[in-house]
Order: C-alpha cells, then sequence, then structure tokens
C-alpha cells in the first residue's frame, strides 16, 4: 500500500499535465533544437558516444547534486528542490527534498531527508515520525509523476539521460563558471516511463494514443574532462509542463552516508507523495 509522507499539500499532479490536445513541444523548443543541428559539426552517432562516456565517466565517481523540478499549468507552479552530495560508485548519498509555490514566498515548505546506503533509501525529517526513518529498497522504488526519479534517485536521471537520441550538438556554453559543451536529444517513449508506477504508465500510454506521440528533450552540458555538469528533461505541453534541471559540482568529492539505527526504521513498501517522486 502506497503511504504518503507529508500532508496533502496543494500539487499539479502529473495526471493534470497529461491533457489531451496537447503538441508534445513547444516552439522554442524546437526551435532550439534545430539551431543545434546547424552547429553540428559530427555525426548523431558521435554526439550519442560523447553523451553517454561522460554518463559513465560520472557514474564513476561523486558529486554536489543541485536539482530543480518545475511543474505548471499554466496559472500555477510548483518547484521541487533536490540538494545534497551523491556517490554513484559507492551507492550512497544525502539528499534534503523541498516544495514550494514561487508564487506565495513566505510560506513553509513541506521537506524530507534522504540517505542512500547499502541498497536502502531511508526517508525522514518529519516531525510527525518524531526521528525515525522510512525505508524502502532502492531497486524496488517507483517514480509517481512525470520527469520525477524514484525517490530522487541521481542515478536514474543519468540513466535516463544516456539514452537520449537524436542528439545534436548545441554548441559551447559556460555553466556555473565552468566551459562546457551542449548537447540536445530526446528521450526515446519507453525512457519517459522508467521505473514509472503502472497507474502512471497507463495514463500516459493513454495521452500517447491521443496525440500520436509524446516529445520529451533531454540535455547534457559535458566540461574538458567529460564529466556532465547539468542535464535537463523539459516536456513542454504548451501553457502545461515539468522541467527537471540537475547541476552537477564538486566531482570527486567524499560522501559520507551512514544509515540510522535499525531501531529507529519502520520499512514501507511503496512511498508515494510530491517529495518522493
Amino acid at each position: 500500500m502506497q503511504r504518503p509522507l507529508v500532508p496533502l499539500v496543494p500539487f499539479v499532479v502529473a495526471a493534470a499535465l497529461l491533457c489531451a490536445g496537447c503538441s508534445g513541444g513547444s516552439g522554442s523548443a524546437r526551435g532550439a533544437e534545430k539551431s543545434g543541428k546547424a552547429s553540428a559539426s559530427r555525426s548523431a552517432a558521435d554526439h550519442g558516444a560523447v553523451v553517454r562516456a561522460a554518463v559513465a565517466g560520472t557514474r564513476k565517481s561523486s558529486a554536489r547534486i543541485d536539482e530543480r523540478i518545475e511543474t505548471g499549468d499554466g496559472t500555477t507552479e510548483y518547484v521541487v528542490s533536490v540538494k545534497g552530495d551523491f556517490d554513484w560508485a559507492g551507492a550512497g548519498g544525502r539528499l534534503a527534498v523541498s516544495l514550494r509555490n514561487p508564487a506565495v514566498p513566505g510560506k513553509t515548505s513541506p521537506r524530507m531527508d534522504e540517505i542512500f546506503a547499502g541498497g536502502t533509501v531511508y526517508v525522514g525529517g518529519f516531525a510527525e515520525m518524531a526521528g525515525s526513518w522510512g525505508s524502502i529498497r532502492r531497486d524496488e522504488a517507483e517514480a509517481h509523476y512525470a520527469l520525477r526519479a524514484p525517490m530522487n534517485d541521481p542515478e536514474h536521471v543519468l540513466r535516463q539521460v544516456a539514452q537520449m537520441r537524436r542528439i545534436s550538438r548545441v554548441g559551447e556554453e559556460t555553466v556555473n563558471g565552468t566551459p562546457t559543451v551542449h548537447y540536445r536529444g530526446v528521450l526515446p517513449e519507453g525512457t519517459v516511463t522508467l521505473r514509472m508506477a503502472k497507474d502512471m504508465r497507463a495514463k500516459i500510454d493513454s495521452m500517447r494514443e491521443q496525440v500520436g506521440g509524446i516529445t520529451v528533450y533531454a540535455d547534457a552540458w559535458i566540461d574538458r574532462k567529460g564529466r556532465l555538469v547539468r542535464t535537463r528533461l523539459d516536456w513542454p505541453m504548451g501553457e502545461v509542463g515539468v522541467k527537471a534541471t540537475m547541476n552537477l559540482s564538486e566531482h570527486g568529492k567524499p560522501v559520507r552516508a551512514k544509515a540510522p539505527d535499525p531501531g529507529k526504521v519502520v520499512p514501507m513498501p511503496d512511498l508515494g507523495g510530491p517529495l518522493p517522486g
């Protein structure tokens, strides 16, 4: 049984984003893609190899994570922030997740802490849990919203980026002071629903049948050492959309992620809600 970890909060759920009649892409995004194609100097196959090599290199190390997931319906926007340190090589990390409505800056945001350790994801930080932690096996967690990783797992984001297709070289750009090369492509439809909960996959499949396909853009910024510095997944649907941007910095930094005391852990078969994703 799915257990929401926070009280019900106003949130634009993915079902509201899967509207019939949406085109699956905005003119500005398509225009940027065309610009990227015009500046391409190597074949799409070569660009794909570069992106996959950057994902593989990033997975061998660690980094500081700063992710921003923007969800809107044309009138209201909600932002999920995921910040912390993650070690792909050591399969561990600590993340802090928060949800806010930028239109209400003074309102307290729901917040959650996550620890990835030993193949388990631990969640806590809620006043009502009185210092205890919920837990779920990392490989059993599912995504319940569009463009969300199961339990905000950065490994899932890299896996999706590695599956980009129709990749073009947009050009050279500086990201947070770091020189990078920007690549743009699209995600295969199966990658969009990767590890997604059954009910959400059904909604997306229904929308796909109605509009004849979906288009999710994917971007990767790669530094001179062949590491990912930024990734972005973008599903523009007119006034409705979801965009997830993840910045990676301090590559190779030590990451300490210790599991909570077993006596304070409560296993949960499934975790849902806007914070776990």
